[in-house]
């Protein structure tokens, strides 16, 4: 069985989280899709009536969790509380996306079977297209410093060969990848491989808590890009957008390498010899 939870945030509901709730309804192998809400609370009274009844409806089905948070907990806390119910009810796969992914119900399922019968795999990504049908190198190795802010703060040309590398576009990505690091837009989980690397960090707000679990989860088990499957991603890049979003990401991922380590990272340099 599978557990679905999706974060929230001032969501688009009529575009994204309604369509994408009913396809996900009609997985074959559901047992219950979070919807973590951490929108302000006093944003959210602001929602129309008619809003109000059209959620009312759609939330009507006894495998929608609707959880309105007091407060915004950050991505990966907020995950945290879907997880550790699949964890409780011992639901082997736990399935953590992004409200604006578009995925086939048949997808997930066949997916979800495929990680049953490979006990090896804790965590498996397909392929991500753009709605204009363009790949999406969300598979990587892992980040070093200048990985992170050379692509952030300096000229494209400077950076385009190590780029390419850290996107893995130096490999085909065709075929199956053990990559280290696979983005937090859709991450189908064993669950008992996400309770053993200790599910997310929640000392990160949001950014790279995907980063780090994947990792740890690629410790003892694989980590796969398996691009037999496609899903569709509306990839927003806030904090390429927005100041604040982008001094969030700073301060995260300046988070992230104090754990890790900045230049001396033995892990980083074993795991990305791919």
């Amino acid at each position: 069985m599978l557990n679905i939870s999706i974060v929230l945030y001032r969501p688009a509901w009529e575009e994204e989280v309604l369509p994408l709730v009913a396809e996900l309804l009609r997985v074959k192998n559901l047992r219950k899709i979070y919807l973590l809400d951490n929108t302000e609370p006093a944003h959210r009274k602001a929602e129309t009536a008619q809003q109000k009844e059209t959620l009312a409806a759609q939330f009507g089905s006894p495998k929608v969790r609707y959880m309105a948070m007091e407060e915004n907990l950050g991505y990966g806390r907020a995950h945290n509380i879907a997880l550790r119910e699949s964890a409780y009810y011992r639901t082997e796969l736990h399935l953590v996306m992004n409200s604006d992914i578009r995925v086939k119900a048949e997808d997930i399922d066949a997916m979800h079977d495929w990680m049953l019968a490979h006990p090896q795999v804790g965590q498996l990504m397909p392929k991500v297209l753009s709605p204009d049908g363009t790949q999406q190198y969300l598979a990587k190795r892992l980040p070093s410093p200048m990985d992170v802010f050379g692509r952030r703060f300096l000229p494209a040309w400077m950076i385009e060969k190590r780029n390419k590398r850290y996107e893995l576009r130096d490999l085909d990505l065709e075929r199956p990848v053990n990559a280290p690091y696979l983005s937090g837009c859709f991450m189908l989980l064993r669950t008992k491989a996400a309770v053993e690397a200790g599910l997310f960090d929640e000392r990160y707000f949001m950014y790279p808590e995907d980063i780090d679990l994947t990792r740890t989860i690629h410790r003892h088990y694989l980590t796969l890009y398996y691009p037999a499957w496609t899903i569709v991603h509306a990839h927003a890049r806030s904090s390429y957008k927005n100041k604040h979003m982008l001094r969030i990401h700073i301060q995260n991922m300046c988070l992230y390498f104090n754990k890790w380590g900045w230049l001396f990272d033995k892990e980083r340099h074993t795991f990305n010899n791919l």
